[in-house]
């Protein structure tokens, strides 16, 4: 059974052309000062050196990239499955605000323009299309319209929103100056934050939330959010919610109520305590982490630093195993999720393996594998890096195998890089978003328990 972030992936998989061609428009030109454009390796970096460089490097997409009119993240650099320069996707554009907060926070970028970009954004966001407050996947950069996903997935997308608001919710409690733009941002968010009818994501009382609703299909995507996967951020955020919040049992019986949500077995010497057998591709331990804190973070079900560093270490093992025997897999270069691939679109992972790496998967494990992640991060910038590095970091995924390198890069899988390899360094995202009185709410409503919890 397909599930999660996988049935997406099986439609861009059924509508992708195994070529993909350049983006043809220019990169957007913001105040880019310390942050490097030379596509050249360079030798002997130290390793917080090479880590400033690549979070640096990467942020580009976001910052040179960003959509001119929304300042909202493109989907992807190029053109590919259909779609050109105006699309901005909702998932993508909240990891990017995220890394906007590490441009911010380490200098590289002036809080003044941050702050002004997000508050651009989130006026944007304010007059773009929504249902029920929930925003679609994909929108127009320039007039705020949806764009289709697929024929039906016309509307809203609770998962991508859940993306972007994690985000936001960052970034309310970063810009806490008492100053006119970051009053107003931080009011913006509350507002667009509070419009969100999660109780509606229930069909009607349902214990469950679903993914999609839209006014011209209704309920006919028909996809309840059944754990395990990335959607882990979607249940939190829904509980919460102040004006239209989940009870707990939407958690309890409709999350944690499938027949692939607890493992217990293990794989490669590593158990894993919930999932799909050998973990699935490693953007699950990735997108609801990027404010979720981990670390000591439990509740009835999990421990989920075990299962995000298990999950990672299975992942490696499996590619140190290299049971099909491809080129260019082994401690240095490992790492599989969803990416681009020689064949399209695919949701890489031991059970679906390609032959394609993907430098994301490794990268933004950092704070799980931090040692193996630099073993790989070196290897790619120094072994790699003249056939996927570029400019707006690594390409998003190689197969030495079939002797591919993309030339595209996405939106889901540079952002997770720089807030990754951030927490990883200073923790500064997930004390950022766990310091947020509405997600202590909610966590404690659903009955976790973590060191980031202020006492009841």
């Amino acid at each position: 059974m397909v599930k999660g972030r996988l049935f997406k992936v099986l439609f861009l998989v059924l509508t992708s052309c195994s070529t993909i061609a350049p983006h043809p428009v220019e990169a957007q030109k913001k105040n880019t000062k310390n942050i490097p454009s030379q596509l050249k390796i360079q030798k002997g970096l130290s390793d917080e050196q090479l880590l400033d460089l690549v979070q640096k490097q990467t942020f580009r997409y976001f910052w040179n990239f960003g959509h001119p009119v929304s300042g909202m993240a493109r989907e992807r650099s190029n053109v590919a499955f259909g779609y050109g320069d105006e699309v901005v996707t909702t998932g993508g554009t909240g990891f990017g605000i995220m890394a906007t907060i590490v441009a911010t926070d380490r200098k590289w970028i002036n809080r003044d323009s941050a702050s002004a970009y997000l508050l651009k954004m989130v006026k944007f966001l304010a007059k773009a299309d929504a249902y029920h407050g929930v925003f679609p996947h994909w929108l127009n950069g320039t007039t705020g319209k949806t764009i289709p996903f697929s024929r039906k997935d016309d509307g809203a997308d609770l998962v991508e929103s859940s993306f972007l608001f994690q985000g936001l919710l960052t970034a309310k409690q970063y810009f806490n100056a008492d100053n006119p733009v970051e009053s107003e941002l931080r009011n913006r968010i509350t507002w667009l934050w509070d419009e969100v009818e999660w109780d509606w994501f229930t069909k009607g009382g349902e214990e469950v939330l679903y993914w999609h609703w839209s006014p011209n299909n209704g309920w006919a995507m028909n996809f309840p959010l059944r754990g395990y996967n990335e959607c882990l951020i979607t249940y939190v955020l829904a509980a919460s919610a102040t004006r239209y919040p989940v009870s707990a049992a939407v958690y309890h019986r409709g999350w944690a109520q499938s027949n692939f949500f607890l493992n217990g077995k293990e794989f490669y010497g590593h158990k894993l305590p919930l999932g799909f057998d050998n973990g699935g591709p490693l953007f699950f331990s990735h997108y609801s982490f990027l404010g979720l804190d981990p670390r000591g973070l439990k509740d009835r079900y999990a421990d989920y630093w075990e299962q995000n560093k298990n999950h990672t270490l299975v992942n490696r093992a499996y590619c140190l195993a290299n049971p099909k025997q491809y080129k260019g897999y082994g401690t240095n270069s490992w790492g599989l999720t969803a990416s681009d691939s020689w064949q399209g679109y695919a949701a890489h992972s031991p059970n679906e393996d390609l032959g394609v790496i993907t430098p994301t998967a490794a990268l933004s494990a950092f704070p799980y594998t931090p040692e193996y992640s630099m073993q790989a991060l070196r290897h790619f910038y120094e072994d790699l890096g003249g056939k996927i590095w570029s400019e707006y970091g690594f390409v998003d995924a190689f197969s030495e195998q079939h002797n591919w390198y993309a030339k595209s890069h996405l939106a889901i899988d540079q952002g997770p890089i720089i807030v990754m390899i951030e927490n990883y360094r200073s923790g500064l995202l997930w004390k950022l978003f766990m310091s947020s009185p509405e997600i202590q709410k909610g966590l404690n409503k659903l009955g976790f328990t973590s060191p980031a919890l202020a006492p009841q």
